[in-house]
């Protein structure tokens, strides 16, 4: 039943005016924090200890994906408590802030195992480093993306919000590898366990100053929002019923399940790829990071160019276009190399492995810009049906969708590296060549089988219904005076 007008006063609807330049500079810097610094830092992880410190690659998809799994699994009840906390600093605020300290640390021990443990216990290592760090990077990023939300209701106004932010991330990403390759992984240093612990260590010293810069910057915007009323009942109690409220709504549903989907395709093939470069291209561990330069800059015109786009299309055509960006990065090298049409190696394979991911650059771009903002329009008409705002729900199912299928994906890469048989002493022996029919497999999984779970995601995101003039309507019904 779709919510009154009085239910509308109630809420304390944030202003649609655009936030200044200045809240949009430092909020954005919570995102350097996540898709920047946390996750490119963590990209690493699968390849050393698979191929550089010899655990298999079961263990470690099983490690990464327990991870996952339990980083979504809180997800839910940290944006339960975030839309319930009460503060002078806000209810987005204090969780952030709290979450500083733990995740440095943690990103910087799980780059640092001591040497010479046994497979259980490099297992077990992997896997309490791995949950430590998300659930605390999670506790900032929850309701930081929630406060994203709450910074403006424009339609227009909230793709220019996700752009700073997706910036920023794709700015960070480009240190922190730029960090790693050029510091500590080149000469071959990839396929060195000591340089591990620098990288991870400076890695956590680059979140430190985006987390911190980015609360230090919005205390006084999140202390000013409105307060949520008390809520009587414990999360414990209230949050079944706020979950099955959430999934009532079936733009969220798509949203969901499409991401799903996606994220489980993008798990796969991220989690393989310096196995790929390294193993099948034979590019230098030291000029990996050119592909991902090119990457970068694709990424940057995606993220750019998403809010003209969306200014002539619907988000939901933004998203479909990136998506088949994406799967051209997954079919046309790998399909070329498997018919054995072209498969350049070394030097030679470096520039087309950069176009290629270039393509996936501006892919992700559209992505990543359009499906937070659609996010953020569903949490809308979910106050539009249900009178209640759940933005930290919303961005919590967001974020669950994107760990638990990546945690599908990277469990999915672990054990396919055992099925077949992909060496675990690589690294002792940086002459060796991996035999062709293992080549072949790797390719496999890392390109055409992604490509085909993306297709299916596209299929079940083409029925999303909110359009501009829906959200139009929303909009005005959601205005105090009743939407006139």
């Amino acid at each position: 039943m779709e919510r009154t007008d009085t239910q509308a006063q109630a809420t304390g609807l944030v202003p649609a005016a655009s936030p200044s330049i200045a809240q949009k500079v430092f909020y954005s810097l919570g995102q350097a924090a996540q898709s920047g610094g946390f996750d490119t830092a963590v990209g690493f992880v699968f390849f050393y200890y698979s191929a550089v410190l010899g655990l298999s690659g079961t263990l470690i998809g099983a490690a990464l994906a327990v991870g996952l799994v339990f980083d979504a699994l809180v997800d839910p009840a940290i944006g339960s408590w975030s839309d319930n906390l009460k503060s002078r600093l806000g209810r987005r605020l204090p969780l952030m802030i709290v979450s500083i300290p733990p995740t440095v640390i943690c990103v910087g021990l799980l780059f640092s195992p001591p040497a010479g443990l046994s497979q259980p216990l490099l297992f077990a290592w992997l896997a309490a480093f791995s949950i430590a760090a998300r659930c605390a990077i999670s506790l900032f990023h929850v309701p930081y993306v929630a406060l994203g939300a709450e910074l403006t209701t424009d339609y227009a106004a909230r793709t220019s919000v996700v752009v700073y932010r997706s910036a920023a991330g794709v700015l960070a990403g480009l240190v922190i590898t730029a960090l790693g390759y050029t510091a500590f992984f080149a000469d071959g240093g990839l396929q060195r366990a000591e340089s591990y612990p620098g990288f991870g260590w400076s890695a956590a010293g680059v979140l430190f100053v985006c987390m911190s810069a980015c609360c230090l910057g919005l205390w006084r915007y999140a202390a000013a929002l409105p307060q949520p009323e008390r809520v009587a009942e414990p999360m414990w109690r209230r949050m079944p019923s706020e979950v099955v409220e959430i999934f009532a709504n079936r733009s969220f549903r798509l949203l969901f399940i499409s991401a799903v989907i996606t994220y489980v395709a993008q798990g796969l093939n991220a989690t393989l790829n310096q196995h790929s470069f390294v193993f099948v291209w034979l590019i230098k561990s030291e000029n990996i990071q050119f592909i991902s330069y090119a990457f970068v800059v694709g990424l940057l015109l995606g993220v750019g160019s998403a809010p003209k786009i969306q200014a002539r299309l619907e988000k939901k055509t933004v998203v479909l276009i990136g998506l088949s960006l994406l799967i051209a990065n997954w079919l046309v090298m790998q399909g070329a190399w498997l018919a054995g049409i072209y498969s350049p190696v070394g030097e030679a394979a470096l520039l087309p492995m950069q176009i290629n991911s270039f393509v996936a650059g501006v892919g992700l771009g559209f992505v990543s810009v359009a499906y937070p903002s659609m996010m953020a329009d569903a949490a809308d008409e979910h106050e539009h049906l249900f009178g209640r705002r759940r933005e930290g729900l919303y961005f919590a199912g967001l974020g669950f969708a994107n760990k638990a299928a990546v945690a599908v994906g990277v469990f999915i890469a672990g054990r396919a590296l055992d099925v077949i048989r992909f060496p675990a002493d690589l690294a002792k022996n940086p002459g060796a060549v991996l035999p062709d029919d293992v080549k072949v497999q790797l390719v496999w999984v890392w390109g055409p089988i992604p490509a085909v779970i993306a297709v299916i995601s596209m299929v079940i995101f083409a029925s999303y219904g909110i359009t501009r003039a829906r959200h139009a309507a929303i909009a005005a019904a959601l205005r105090p005076s009743g939407g006139g």
